[in-house]
């Protein structure tokens, strides 16, 4: 038997040591030997990002010999409170689907596909997840709380000012280092001016806007050439610039949930009235009116721009400059940067067409090749679904997306681009990953179009292989041997169990 243990930041009932307690107790009763443990130790159960103990048992389940036929588990809630309880099942069914149980030791039911059992766990699961939810906006309502009352929450200080630490009768403690956090519950944190040199560098950083109409990028230069670094030691950027320009902790106010990331579900821009603040929090080291001045700049410098804006002053740039490219448009601050026109457009290349400008060198390839980075995860993902279909089961390394397929062989996907020659016929390069060693390729030729596979070869490691095979630059394949239609002559042999009956 495995065990997995989990403890975030909870009541210390759920801390690891009291779990693997009871579940070892739970074994002992039953008759069962613990041979494996996987732990995640201050990790939330919203997710599985970041549980790498949750990941790793996942991970051997799909093994053909994981060395356990069950996983014990303390309690519903240690699996995960996942918002959405079907996220908390999916994972339970892959370890079932490998004929591996997950029981939870501390719950009042056997997870036996039963209806009562089967019942119970929904109603506990979603039980979690609605206990996340609850907890998550009493941390929320606890954290407005704590900035309306003009205290710090959570974050770096930021260059020219530093975090306090200071009891609940407002007595000073110290300064916090960098990545140092209080100890106390009931201690708070304020914001107070950094080093002498670092407020003045501040107020600079304002004058060299302002006064001298220097935008952030240029004065990211010239600091960087003087030798002069940010608060973590490295190099001044553009956007650490326009931070110092535009957030109000260097005239004393406290602004908090300007951004939101509930539940970890996703990241989420709130507007202002939604924002949570207290004005005059702390010691300001930039005067108000500085500061208001560097934000009217700001503003009229971005303005919103419609798409046939944008496009204008990209030919503006063009007939400036001659050419185009990430880099032209960047240097140019009388126009948005090169990610605008890829954001707005797709990408630099369609901006292009939609001004009638046609580079030099041709890039289309470049759009080709995002597209087919693109299909490959998608078909590695269709192969391994329909080869479970047919009888097999395919367990997939992430990070070489080799497949091992019924624990016998390995398989590896390469998708062959179409390239038109001069005389107007077709050819299809092939770059084998070679480094793979892989017992079969499976090659996806691509249509004229790029945009759907054509047909598929099965080309077994025996007859092409690195050793075999000229691996060139630009190599080129006349396919003419093991070729199918789709894919589904290859998932029926992978549905066998050995290499020698797809060979």
């Amino acid at each position: 038997m495995a065990q997995y243990v989990r403890m975030s930041t909870e009541h210390q009932k759920y801390s690891t040591e009291n779990q693997a307690a009871a579940i070892a107790e739970y074994a002992s009763l039953h008759g069962m030997r613990i041979v494996k443990t996987y732990e995640d130790s201050g990790k939330s159960g919203l997710n599985l990002k970041g549980r790498s103990g949750l990941q790793a048992l996942l991970h051997d389940v799909e093994q053909p010999s994981p060395g356990f036929s069950a996983v014990l588990v303390y309690d519903i809630s240690r699996w995960g409170r996942f918002p959405d309880p079907d996220e908390a099942a999916a994972y339970v069914h892959s370890c079932k689907r490998r004929g591996i149980q997950v029981i939870y030791c501390a719950e009042p039911f056997n997870n036996d596909g039963s209806l009562p059992s089967t019942v119970f766990i929904g109603i506990k699961r979603s039980m979690a997840a609605e206990y996340s939810r609850e907890l998550s906006v009493k941390v929320f309502n606890g954290a407005c709380t704590i900035v309306r009352h003009g205290y710090r929450q959570g974050g770096a200080p930021g260059f020219g000012l530093r975090r306090q630490l200071i009891d609940e009768q407002h007595n000073i403690k110290g300064l916090l280092s960098r990545g140092e956090k209080k100890s106390i519950q009931t201690d708070r944190v304020i914001l107070v001016p950094g080093p002498p040199d670092e407020v003045e560098l501040v107020n600079r950083i304002y004058r060299l806007f302002l006064d001298d109409n220097m935008p952030e990028r240029v004065i990211a230069s010239v600091l960087n050439r003087e030798g002069l670094t940010n608060d973590a030691g490295k190099l001044w950027t553009r956007g650490a610039i326009h931070q110092i320009l535009t957030n109000e902790k260097y005239i004393g106010n406290n602004v908090y949930n300007r951004s939101s990331f509930k539940l970890k579900i996703q990241h989420v821009r709130n507007p202002p009235e939604q924002w949570v603040r207290r004005d005059g929090a702390f010691e300001a080291i930039v005067p108000a009116v500085v500061f208001m001045q560097a934000q009217a700049v700001i503003a009229a410098r971005s303005h919103h721009l419609d798409d046939a804006q944008m496009l204008e002053m990209l030919r503006q740039t063009l007939e400036r400059y001659g050419a185009l490219s990430g880099i032209v448009i960047d240097e140019d601050d009388e126009v948005p940067s090169s990610s605008a026109y890829r954001t707005r457009f797709g990408s630099l290349l369609r901006a292009y067409s939609l001004i009638g400008y046609a580079p030099r060198r041709d890039y289309a390839y470049l759009e080709i090749n995002k597209l087919l980075r693109r299909l490959h995860p998608e078909l590695i993902d269709e192969i391994t679904a329909s080869i479970a279909s047919s009888g097999g089961w395919a367990a997939r390394n992430k990070e070489t997306d080799l497949l091992t397929i019924n624990g016998e062989f390995t398989a590896s996907l390469v998708i062959a681009r179409c390239k038109p020659t001069a005389t107007g016929s077709y050819r299809w390069l092939i770059r084998f990953d070679a480094g793979l060693h892989p017992d079969v390729t499976v090659v996806a030729r691509m249509d004229p179009s790029n945009s759907h596979a054509y047909d598929y070869y099965v080309l077994p490691g025996i007859d092409f292989s690195a050793a075999t095979f000229p691996i060139l630059e630009n190599n080129g394949f006349t396919l003419d041997a093991y070729r199918v239609d789709s894919l589904e002559s290859f998932y029926q042999l992978a549905g066998r169990t050995t290499l020698q009956e797809v060979a």
